[in-house]
Order: structure tokens, then sequence, then C-alpha cells
């Protein structure tokens, strides 16, 4: 089963250029920290513009969030990465003569609807900011 880590990589994104900030914040710096590669970083990184939430230059290794970080929710976020906008899928190849298999989409559909707008609900909840605030608790200072 595969599964997109693109809300993950964009918040990760994000919170790199927020905490880094005034620091080489080239896609290549970026991806070593998300463990992928530039081309990916740059295509989020373009998302994100695309959806105003960072702004960047040509030929600078510059960008900057165009919002504070307690005014950038994780759905503002999601909805930027997330073109699907589904957190839940349904298998689409089960046994249709099975009494399970022909109703089971139906039924977990209406439940993942359901779902879906409680988590959307909730993501409106949580910014950035709250994100930052945890991640950089857990950051142990460097030793020099």
């Amino acid at each position: 089963m595969k599964y997109s880590v693109r809300l993950s990589d964009a918040i990760h994104i994000l919170s790199y250029i927020e905490i880094f900030q005034g620091t080489d914040l080239s896609s290549e710096t970026i991806a070593k920290s998300v463990n992928t590669n530039p081309v990916t970083v740059r295509k989020i990184m373009g998302e994100l513009k695309k959806a105003q939430l960072i702004e960047t230059q040509n030929g600078k290794a510059e960008p900057k969030l165009t919002k504070s970080v307690s005014d950038i929710s994780l759905f503002e976020i999601y909805k930027s990465v997330d073109k699907d906008g589904a957190l839940f899928h349904t298998d689409k190849n089960t046994e249709p003569n099975c009494p399970i298999g022909s109703n089971i989409q139906t039924v977990l559909e209406d439940t993942y609807d359901d779902l879906q707008q409680i988590v959307e609900q909730k993501m409106k909840d949580i910014f950035l900011s709250d994100i930052i605030d945890n991640l950089t608790s857990r950051i142990k200072p460097s030793k020099k």
C-alpha cells in the first residue's frame, strides 16, 4: 500500500525555513534534512509558493514564509500539497459477488467522509507554530 508523505515533507520544509532563516536555505540543503532529493523539495516549495505560504526569488536560496507561523494552519498546508484531498481510501478491488466485498466501499466511504470532516476541522486548529514549538523543545543545543 502506498501512502503520501507530502504533508509531512511540507511541514518539515516550512519548519526548516522558519528555524534556519538567514542560513543556506537551498533546496539541496533542505533536501538533506528531509532525506529526499532537491527536485522533490523544489516541487513542494512550488506548491507552497502557489498557495502563497512562501515567497522565493529565482537565483536566491532565501525562501521566506509569507505569514506568521501562528497564522499557518496544518489544514492550509495540507490543502496546498495534497490535490486528492482524501485522507482515507477504500480498496476498490474487492469481490463483487461477496456480500461484504460488494458493500464495504459504500459503508467505508460514508464513515471516511465523516472522519475526513473531523480531521480537517482539527487541522484548522493546529498551527505551524505548534509544530515548531514542539520541535524546538526537542532539539538539543549543539556543543561548541
